[in-house]
């Protein structure tokens, strides 16, 4: 039985591909990132409730209870305030719909409150910030707006509330419905009441005929079309790039310094992202991001790295916010990643893997014939300068290099894909090339193996286990229907598992000390290998103790506490969201559950 958790992430998120906004289940924007994922917060209290601004919504009287939901099959987010005097219900959402034959995601957040019963009464709060809460904005009336300016940022929030309200602190009765209309750069000019809810309606329309265009089995359907949802919000569709997530400097646990800054596109992030977004029949996110891995291959500077800017950057220097107070006091607050700097060869396979199916799938190998042999040829010569070099592997370690299995399985990976191209496409030369990198990789691989215990480390002459060596039997380098598969799964249950199917990444120590809390993913990884051995009734009783983690919207953080289920680490993760659409595809494949068609 799970125990009652002391903590999640009381918010939801809403986005247009352009940005994500948080909301809390009070109604207040405690995360916005403007113009760009990658720029200062505009509303930061999630990270400093001094220092981060506010857009608020609230009563002058108690609250008596709150609800959040969203719109069924949206990113559209409602909540429900309740107090003596009466309810209101805000409505958040990003417009994105098609629009003259390419989409509208404007840099504009609408809020429609309405009220639902009795006369509440409440107020309104907008202070923006910038430069990481440095700098306030001179705020200035217009006839049906004010304008934010601070040097040569504009926003401006139009209202059909009386504008006086927000220079003077008189509260609002809520006897009609009031829109909020916030934008960055451009301002909005068009009729208020009309126009918000024209976009509202389309808006909804288009994450409707986006779900029902994918192709979602039944089992835990739900739950992964809300997954699903998340995923696409994280998708700069600008560049094509794929962030971590929308925060930096949540913690991984209290206390542990673990607070790294997320809002970038790691390569290997974006291959699961894309598998997960295939398996439910969507594909315009992968072509999006061969276009992103153009962009940066054609700078190439001799590695790829394990992550880049949203734009395609190079430098991500690390460096610390040491005005903010943290999320709930946890310190550092960082911006940037360091491991830009990190040798991580497992990228490369990786970078092969996602951008897969555009070369095999016939439904997109003719648009891509002319690339197939130039890109192929290109991750090869890759893999080849970097196969038996020690690396900081999938966890980024900061001190210490390994040759870690993990890098050497997407090595083996990353060639085993090259070969099924050179064989589609008769490519003699790539072909000879592959099985060669294959049969090298594996050598490197079968040096982890521990015959005594029938496992697989985390490394070369490196006892320690590591839950990514889950994926040897999920990427059928183990015969997940061998003994040996069985042995290396059971042995990774007894030292790195949880409660409830909670599972570790390791348990050794690191920089920061032994980790004190689980990695979601890595238990969704445990589902997929359970499922694949033949523990198939195991695998469905876990992934369902799972979903028991998410939090009141079902969005999952990075990392879980064991002991009480809390939440930590960046949120909403994609991670956590890609290891649950995998792990419920894997369970539908096995349980010969179509998807809807």
């Amino acid at each position: 039985m799970t125990k009652t958790p002391k903590h999640k992430y009381n918010s939801g998120i809403i986005g247009n591909c352009s940005y994500i906004a948080h909301v809390n289940i009070t109604g207040n924007i405690t995360w916005l990132c403007w113009p760009t994922f990658e720029d200062s917060f505009v509303f930061g209290s999630l990270l400093d409730q001094e220092n981060g601004g506010e857009f608020s919504i609230l009563p002058t009287s108690e609250i008596t209870n709150t609800d959040q939901q969203y719109i069924e099959n949206t990113n559209i987010l409602c909540t429900t305030l309740t107090t003596a005097e009466g309810s209101y219900r805000i409505t958040d959402f990003a417009p994105r719909f098609e629009q003259y034959e390419r989409y509208y995601k404007p840099l504009m957040l609408v809020r429609k409150v309405e009220p639902i019963s009795g006369r509440p009464k409440i107020r309104v709060r907008c202070t923006p910030k910038y430069q990481y809460g440095k700098q306030g904005f001179t705020k200035n009336r217009g006839s049906n707006h004010i304008q934010f300016e601070q040097e040569d940022i504009r926003m401006r929030l139009a209202t059909n509330m009386p504008v006086s309200h927000f220079f003077d602190d008189i509260p609002h009765v809520l006897s009609s419905t009031v829109y909020l209309v916030m934008t960055f750069g451009s301002p909005f000019e068009a009729p208020i009441e009309r126009t918000a809810e024209d976009f509202l309606s389309r808006t909804k329309s288009y994450w409707h005929r986006w779900v029902k265009n994918a192709s979602i089995a039944p089992f835990c359907q739900k739950e992964v079309i809300r997954s699903a949802l998340v995923l696409k919000l994280h998708q700069y569709e600008d560049t094509g790039a794929l962030i971590a997530a929308s925060t930096t400097s949540l913690p991984e646990h209290p206390g542990s310094g673990r607070n790294w800054d997320y809002r970038y596109c790691w390569l290997r992030d974006s291959y699961y992202v894309l598998t997960a977004l295939s398996h439910i029949g969507q594909f315009e996110e992968m072509e999006k991001y061969a276009s992103y891995i153009a962009n940066i291959t054609q700078t190439d500077r001799g590695r790829l790295q394990p992550l880049y800017g949203i734009m395609g950057q190079h430098q991500l220097t690390e460096t610390t916010l040491d005005h903010l107070d943290g999320y709930l006091g946890n310190k550092p607050v960082r911006l940037g990643n360091q491991a830009f700097e990190h040798i991580q060869n497992d990228v490369y396979g990786q970078a092969l893997l996602a951008l897969l199916p555009m070369f095999t799938d016939h439904r997109f190998s003719h648009q891509n014939t002319g690339l197939a042999k130039s890109w192929t040829n290109y991750i090869l010569t890759k893999i080849e300068s970097t196969i038996d070099e020690f690396d900081a592997g999938i966890w980024e370690f900061r001190n210490f290099e390994n040759r870690h299995c993990y890098s050497n399985l997407f090595q083996w990976a990353g060639a085993t894909a090259a070969l099924k191209i050179a064989e589609q496409y008769g490519f003699e030369e790539i072909k000879i090339k592959a099985q060669e990198l294959r049969e090298r990789a594996s050598v490197h691989i079968e040096s982890c193996y521990d015959e005594e215990r029938g496992v697989y480390t985390t490394a070369t002459k490196n006892p320690n286990l590591d839950a990514s060596t889950l994926q040897l039997i999920m990427m059928n380098y183990l015969d997940p229907t061998s003994d040996k598969a069985k042995r290396h799964l059971e042995a990774l249950e007894e030292e790195l598992k949880g409660e409830n199917g909670l599972f570790y990444r390791y348990l050794h120590k690191d920089d920061f000390g032994k980790p004190k809390s689980t990695f979601l993913v890595c238990a969704f990884w445990y589902v997929e290998a359970l499922a694949c051995v033949g523990r198939l009734e195991e695998a469905q009783q876990v992934f369902k103790q799972l979903i028991g983690y998410g939090n009141h919207l079902k969005l999952f953080s990075e990392d879980v506490d064991e002991q009480d289920g809390s939440q930590w680490g960046n949120f909403p993760q994609a991670y956590s969201h890609v290891g649950l659409v995998n792990a419920a595809n894997r369970i539908a494949v096995k349980l010969d559950h179509p998807a809807f068609l």
